[in-house]
């Protein structure tokens, strides 16, 4: 079951300004932040000035989430990548068939996988050019 779906803010090292620009603009609340340098699997790797750029935050705007993340290094940035759909499913089953049909006339660009923040994730783009961060939300 698809759980939720949110817009995912793609930004060039300026993740933080971001986060402050719409806490502001848009009277969100900042639920976390989390940096490249807290991340458990990777922040020794990493030089200082990518270790302070935004890995993920999350923010509240009404009923609604918006979330950011800084490119990941070594990843360029481009114009028209930036917003992408986050979308959490309930189950590992789901999340493989929702990923598969997406990827359908698509390109996959993160193979599903286990991450620290979900026990699946990938990335695709589907045939339109909309690129989905697929999660799985631990069953409950």
């Amino acid at each position: 079951m698809v759980v939720e779906i949110n817009p995912y803010l793609i930004t060039n090292g300026n993740g933080k300004e971001a986060i402050k620009f719409y806490e502001d603009a848009l009277d969100a609340n900042v639920l976390g932040v989390q940096t490249f340098g807290e991340n458990p699997a990777q922040s020794d790797s990493f030089s200082a000035d990518v270790k302070d750029r935004v890995l993920h935050a999350q923010l509240k705007i009404g009923k609604s989430d918006l979330m950011i993340s800084d490119t990941f290094p070594d990843q360029p940035f481009q114009v028209g990548n930036q917003l992408s759909i986050a979308i959490m499913i309930n189950g590992s089953e789901k999340t493989r068939t929702i990923f598969e049909k997406l990827a359908n006339g698509g390109k996959v660009e993160m193979s599903l996988q286990e991450t620290f923040w979900s026990p699946l994730y990938g990335q695709v783009q589907d045939r339109f050019g909309v690129l989905w961060q697929v999660s799985t939300i631990e069953e409950k």
